[in-house]
């Protein structure tokens, strides 16, 4: 069990060398999202079963997946590249989901 710890310390630790960041706020960021990506996670299924916009709860989701990422780009080096496609695949969502709700909306007012 201790050199289980011993290597989990040792990996935890290495993320601030490999990203040039402070680890421990790196894991507290990554840490701190999973209630709130639980939460994404229940919002969404909710409103897919009710029928209703899964916009924001797929956007929230998305958000705390990639938050601890997103500090790393702020302040970090050597990101991973799929961070770079997963938030431009959110921000592509997200402008696709804007234009067609305005669509909608400026034909039902016709």
């Amino acid at each position: 069990m201790q050199e289980l710890l011993t290597q989990l310390k040792t990996w935890f630790f290495g993320l601030g060398e490999q990203y040039n960041v402070n680890p421990v706020i790196f894991g507290a960021i990554y840490v701190a999202a999973i209630p709130f990506f639980s939460a994404s996670i229940a919002w969404l299924v909710r409103n897919i079963r009710s029928s209703k916009s899964i916009i924001l709860p797929a956007l929230s989701a998305g958000l705390c997946f990639v938050s601890a990422y997103l500090y790393l780009i702020v302040v970090g080096r050597n990101v991973p590249l799929w961070v770079y496609f997963f938030i431009l695949a959110m921000v592509v969502f997200g402008a696709y989901s804007t234009v067609q709700k305005v669509r909608q909306r400026s034909q039902a007012e016709n």
